[in-house]
């Protein structure tokens, strides 16, 4: 193994009075993306276990999968088709004229080739503008990389749209990364997820480009509106006249953020992590639950005002970020509430909150970002007041 021959070579330059300390972390990253770790714990207390951090953020990552391929398809699909009627313009479309790929909607290939690549630069501006002051933190406190970025990253590049300015991704991930994980010591120590913080920077700071009042559709001349917002303004009766199926939106054809348009492949996603422990399920019986359970109530009690009122609660399943949001986000372990009975209360308050937002909320077509963020701020509080029941019930019984 030539390679790793090379990396036990140059070690000794990295490590305390080498002449490269100061770049331990960055050395420590790339051997550890390579090759597994040498350093294990051995002894107690410590529980010893194959399942490590890399491991747990690889199979996160490996969970993503169907909802990317999902997504570049669609991408490519709704791209394609809106060029029969616009045009083909920008580089992407000389590149695919050049190779001779065309924009024929009806090939799943050509879809996939146009989606990667809209979505190859926003990964990379990711990686890069994130990694840079993953780096950076992780040299100033002299500790390793954390494999955590890689699920930020991948999670935060699915929730931007095709559309989105390259800049925009750069400010937002540094957005994320630094004042949503760095500033409260990094991954494990934050308390809101970081991807979601990056993504409601830039819904807030630029509405224009992030807030899904107009379809994503990247050609020029596309315009019209989300999903979310026809229901909001004509009811969910008239996605029908919109051409929107439910089907549409459990296989994910329709218009959105490239990663959650799928509910589907979300799905997929999320029966992985629970397979694999990494997704603790009463977190999803709390969300579904709350979700379900509002819906149905304001179903109950109708309005003449708000169309919203009576949507239904598989439209809220299947539409917007909820898919994604409760199989990547709402598991997210860090920054859930820890407790049993805390991750009922923690996903009942997230369902319960996406509904609240879409529905009475005229400003936001969209919730579950702003919902989950809202889990997130009470998980302590949560956390505390389960703890201390349980110590007051303890108490009384041995009195």
């Amino acid at each position: 193994m030539k390679l790793r021959a090379f990396f036990d070579r140059i070690e000794p330059h990295f490590e305390q009075g080498g002449k490269w300390e100061r770049y331990f972390p960055l050395y420590e990253m790339i051997e550890s993306i390579l090759y597994t770790p040498k350093t294990v714990t051995t002894a107690a207390p410590h529980a010893r276990s194959y399942v490590d951090m890399k491991r747990i953020m690889t199979y996160v990552v490996l969970a993503t999968l169907p909802a990317l391929f999902v997504g570049l398809y669609n991408v490519g699909l709704q791209a394609n088709g809106a060029i029969a009627d616009y045009g083909a313009s920008g580089w992407r479309a000389g590149l695919l004229e050049w190779l001779g790929i065309g924009f024929d909607p009806r090939n799943p290939l050509v879809n996939v080739l146009h989606g990667l690549l809209y979505f190859i630069p926003i990964y990379l501006t990711t990686l890069i503008a994130g990694g840079l002051w993953e780096v950076l933190f992780a040299t100033v406190r002299k500790h390793e990389v954390n494999e955590g970025f890689m699920v930020s990253s991948m999670l935060f590049a699915l929730t931007m749209p095709a559309t989105v300015p390259l800049w925009q991704v750069a400010l937002g991930i540094s957005f994320g990364v630094v004042i949503g994980k760095e500033v409260f010591g990094g991954t494990g120590k934050n308390f809101l997820n970081p991807a979601l913080t990056g993504r409601a920077f830039l819904y807030f700071a630029y509405p224009a480009q992030l807030s899904g009042d107009s379809i994503w559709t990247p050609v020029d001349g596309f315009s019209g509106a989300t999903a979310l917002a026809v229901s909001a303004s004509d009811g969910v009766d008239a996605l029908a006249d919109q051409g929107i199926t439910w089907l549409d939106a459990f296989f994910g054809t329709i218009q959105g953020c490239i990663g959650e348009t799928s509910a589907l492949a979300c799905f997929i996603g999320l029966a992985f992590l629970l397979f694999t422990k990494i997704a603790n399920w009463r977190l999803i019986v709390g969300c579904l639950a709350g979700m379900i359970g509002f819906s149905t109530l304001l179903n109950l009690i109708g309005s003449d005002t708000n169309p919203m009122f009576a949507m239904p609660w598989h439209w809220h399943l299947v539409v917007g970020g909820y898919a994604f949001g409760l199989a990547f986000m709402v598991t997210e372990p860090v920054s859930a509430s820890h407790t049993n009975l805390g991750r009922y209360v923690y996903g009942a308050l997230i369902g319960f909150m996406v509904v609240m937002i879409r529905v009475i909320n005229p400003a936001f077509p969209e919730g579950m970002m702003l919902a989950i963020l809202f889990g997130n701020v009470f998980a302590p509080l949560i956390d505390h007041f389960v703890v201390q029941a349980n110590i007051a019930r303890r108490a009384k019984r041995h009195a």
